[in-house]
């Protein structure tokens, strides 16, 4: 490891990237639906939409964006998808003020921000495969995972307050500039990126049907990665599944405030701050293998007890302390995930597969949320609640039982032009 950890000035900048427009992200974190109830009037169905639709329909849109990103320059794709992020979210405050907003409209601008989102994160992926060593990635991977949760903590409080003063307009417009400004930061990175090309080729070839499955035939054909893919698309998606169920829970049949309730989330953040920190220490002493399966182990034993509580300063606790222990679980787990999936991943199918791994973990999210929706109006909250929890206690079944026998082939390291061996 490089003394003192630093990563280069082309890191720091793509980090000062992601860090930029993850805050404008948490800034804006439940405007849409805002709008939607206070500008449009929207019933609860179409604010559902907003977010399981939205996802769901932007998923399937950026199906074909992975292959169109994987043979070509990463870098000028990030900057791409940042501006066209920007664009889309400037469309509302711009229709807002011209009294010409639509639900129709914000269902559409959630959509492209969805493809862009997953289109983003599977190029940031594998460009950060070629920009730095093998042994950096951890480091990298905990320092995006650190800076996600200071977002989180930071975001919504500061976005409440402009909401309350301004509008939810005002963080929609927030969110596009933060974009804007991640754009220009990437685009300030420099250097030199070759141009990839498919092996066996040296131009960057047609992108044909079966393209389009070879991030999931990547996947499900490697022993390891794929039951980490399903433990990870099952987890994330019934814990999400959940969410609005809880907030309908804990904001109106307990009778917490709004506050209350952002604190429930914002205070155990807290824990994936330090979960962050300690992933690289915990990964070096006991292996990146044995830490995925008891971090992925002890953040499924959380959720089920999301069921139970009441109102008053008791229930609340019982939120925070629940929330804080998942929390700082995924705060280890995460980055070393994150790491583990690029080493098991060559260069060229980095992009591929990254973009089918998020497709799947956004279309399978908004399938579950609407499934529990469902559950929730027959079962009841609680119950709902529950089964989700029990359900996730079996998700580490799913996770890697033996450690990688090897790793991809060696990336092309962008500051160096030379292998970097892993």
């Amino acid at each position: 490891m490089r003394s003192g950890h630093r990563l280069g000035r082309r890191f720091g900048w793509l980090w000062g990237a992601y860090g930029t427009s993850a805050l404008g992200t948490w800034l804006a974190f439940g405007a849409f639906p805002l709008i939607a109830l206070r500008a449009l009037h929207a019933g609860p169905a179409e604010v559902a939409a907003l977010s399981s639709v939205g996802a769901a329909v932007g998923a399937a849109v950026a199906v074909p964006l992975g292959p169109w990103t994987e043979f070509r320059r990463k870098r000028p794709v990030l900057i791409a998808m940042d501006l066209v992020r920007c664009a889309a979210l400037l469309t509302v405050p711009a229709a807002y003020a011209l009294g010409v907003l639509t639900f129709l409209q914000l269902l559409l601008v959630s959509v492209v921000v969805a493809a862009a989102d997953i289109t983003f994160r599977a190029a940031s992926g594998a460009y950060l495969k070629t920009l730095l060593p093998a042994e950096d990635l951890l480091v990298a991977n905990a320092r995006f995972e650190s800076t996600a949760w200071t977002t989180t903590i930071l975001g919504p409080p500061l976005g409440g307050a402009a909401i309350a003063l301004f509008g939810p307009v005002t963080t929609v417009a927030a969110d596009a500039v933060s974009h804007l400004l991640s754009a220009l930061g990437i685009r300030a990175m420099g250097g030199h990126e070759p141009r990839p090309v498919h092996p066996g080729r040296r131009e960057v070839p047609r992108m044909r049907a079966g393209d389009l499955l070879h991030g999931w035939r990547h996947i499900l054909a490697d022993a390891t990665l794929r039951p980490l893919f399903l433990n990870t698309v099952l987890f994330n998606g019934l814990v999400m599944a959940t969410q609005p169920l809880l907030a309908v829970l804990m904001l109106g049949r307990l009778g917490f405030a709004p506050w209350q309730y952002g604190l429930a989330f914002a205070l155990p953040s807290v824990g994936g701050l330090l979960g962050s920190r300690l992933a690289r220490p915990l990964a070096t002493r006991f292996g990146q293998h044995r830490v995925l399966a008891v971090a992925g182990s002890l953040r499924a034993i959380w959720p089920v007890g999301l069921a139970f509580p009441g109102p008053g300063t008791a229930g609340l606790l019982l939120v925070i302390g629940i929330e804080l222990g998942l929390i700082l679980c995924c705060g280890v787990f995460n980055p070393v995930h994150a790491t583990y999936r690029l080493r098991r991943t060559p260069a060229d199918r980095a992009a591929r597969t990254l973009s089918a791994w998020a497709v799947t973990t956004k279309a399978s999210t908004a399938l579950l949320t609407a499934v529990w929706g469902a559950l929730a109006a027959l079962l009841g909250l609680r119950t709902a609640i529950g089964l989700a929890g029990v359900l996730v206690l079996a998700t580490p079944l799913l996770l890697p039982r033996r450690a990688a026998t090897h790793l991809a082939e060696p990336a092309v390291d962008l500051a160096t032009g030379g292998r970097v061996a892993r």
